[in-house]
């Protein structure tokens, strides 16, 4: 049944009624092709119950797995969840079940990664759950094995590895709107706390299906589960329907695509009354910035993608202009597309180079910028539109000195919500100040230095995490 699109149908004024689950028929697998002869999995039920064994098992069975609903000695792959290797072990030997040497005890990352990849991935120590070098038997030694430990998911960031694969995007989309919609209302908490949420959920190797998969994940508020709990039932949240069918968040998110306008601005106009960009620009009375200009000159190549390839193209023109001033100078490219993003809205540089001097760093970006727009005016690119053949790009250039290059490395790299987590963690886990300049450790009152990233996280007790996994 379809949800009614005035907002104000959407208030439920008594507890919702749980839609009953389909039985029966419906949960009869249908056969799937099998592309992988020499793998037999058995997904273990044990601490992950039915409702979620059922899905990953149907999910690996459309994805060419052949995967067994009985324990038999075909099987040659076990896949658990939140199991150490030796519970596995203790419940194979209470199934009296003979573990031959060609047996892999995985955890389900391993099979969640496969099946993102479309083909079984590479076993290594961070999925097997015991070495393969146990003898056929069970035995007293094997009882001795360590457990695999299940790490608790940190509150912070800084210590969960989030890469582009999302397997809760369902839920991370509907946040995002959320919180962007208590942004433009300037509501900090429930905006930080939407974006909290977001970030944790990318972070997770599986998805969600049931409530009960999100015991022990932090900074899910009432509020937030209260979303989770009605797409999960529903597949779709009414507020987040709501919000987007508001003429006051439509309005924001209209303005705000234009650079140069924030808050304040988008305020102000929805205030007289504007609704579309057509008729702000032809209002004579309003006064414009200069980057508010170029916003609505450029527009519509400002909010479209900038590939890859467009990010490396503007690079080497980047490069190009600061080598002609300083030939030393490294320059590289930070923000999402270091993280491993395709697409991004703009592109960032980071500009150093040893030896230069104070004077030098002042002078570098005016220079630079008076040598585009040299160059601009040179090919006929003031103002014309039409018939141009060029794209307009938003692009960053942050010129720091040489012995601070590796925090404004890690600050201009991102993500939003990581950086924001490392700060936090610096604060209050390790009473120590952290910006894109500098570490300071309030302790010893001193500044820490470092020459790479790496010796950062080591300065703030953290174990390194790589750009591409800082997609928080």
């Amino acid at each position: 049944m379809p949800l009614p699109t005035n907002p104000l149908q959407m208030v439920h004024l008594g507890p919702r009624k749980k839609k009953p689950r389909q039985m029966g028929a419906s949960m009869v697998c249908p056969s799937h092709d099998i592309k992988f002869q020499d793998l037999v999995l058995y997904i273990l039920e044990k601490k992950m119950g039915t409702t979620r064994r059922a899905f990953l098992m149907e999910l690996a069975r459309r994805k060419g797995f052949r995967v067994e609903d009985e324990l038999s000695d075909s099987i040659t792959h076990i896949v658990a969840e939140n199991n150490s290797g030796s519970e596995v072990l203790e419940w194979l030997q209470g199934q009296n079940h003979k573990v031959s040497s060609q047996l892999e005890l995985l955890d389900v990352s391993w099979l969640i990664e496969s099946m993102a990849a479309g083909t079984p991935v590479e076993t290594t120590g961070k999925h097997q759950l015991v070495k393969r070098d146990y003898s056929a038997n069970l035995n007293p030694e094997l009882q001795k094995t360590p457990p695999l430990v299940i790490k608790k998911i940190s509150q912070y960031a800084c210590q969960r590895r989030t890469t582009l694969n999302n397997y809760n995007q369902i839920f991370t989309d509907a946040f995002e709107v959320l919180a962007e919609n208590y942004e433009f209302r300037e509501n900090e908490v429930f905006c930080l706390a939407f974006m909290r949420a977001a970030s944790v959920l990318k972070s997770l190797p599986f998805t969600i299906i049931s409530m009960k998969d999100t015991e022990g994940i932090p900074c899910l508020e009432d509020k937030v589960k209260c979303v989770i709990e009605e797409i999960i039932e529903d597949g779709e949240s009414s507020e987040v329907k709501a919000v987007l069918n508001d003429e006051r968040y439509q309005s924001f998110k209209l303005f705000t695509s234009v650079f140069g306008v924030g808050l304040k601005t988008s305020e102000k106009w929805f205030r007289m009354g504007y609704r579309t960009l057509n008729k702000i620009k032809l209002d004579k009375t309003l006064k414009f910035t200069p980057m508010q200009k170029a916003g609505f000159l450029y527009y519509e190549d400002l909010v479209s993608c900038v590939t890859r390839a467009e990010a490396e193209a503007v690079g080497m023109l980047v490069k190009e202009a600061v080598w002609a001033f300083l030939p030393e100078a490294f320059v590289t490219m930070t923000g999402g597309f270091r993280r491993g993003k395709k697409i991004g809205h703009d592109v960032d540089f980071l500009i150093t180079s040893p030896g230069s001097t104070d004077e030098d760093e002042e002078q570098l970006l005016p220079k630079v910028i008076n040598l585009w727009e040299r160059k601009r005016v040179d090919s006929g690119k003031c103002s014309q539109q039409e018939g141009k053949t060029w794209k307009a790009i938003r692009v960053d250039l942050v010129m720091c000195p040489y012995e601070r290059r590796a925090f404004a490395l890690l600050g201009w790299t991102g993500s939003r919500q990581f950086e924001r987590d490392l700060r936090r963690y610096a604060t209050h886990e390790r009473k120590m100040i952290l910006d894109n300049h500098a570490l300071y450790d309030k302790t010893k009152k001193i500044f820490l230095k470092a020459e790479s990233e790496e010796e950062i996280f080591a300065h703030l007790g953290l174990d390194y995490i790589e750009p591409w996994e800082r997609n928080a």
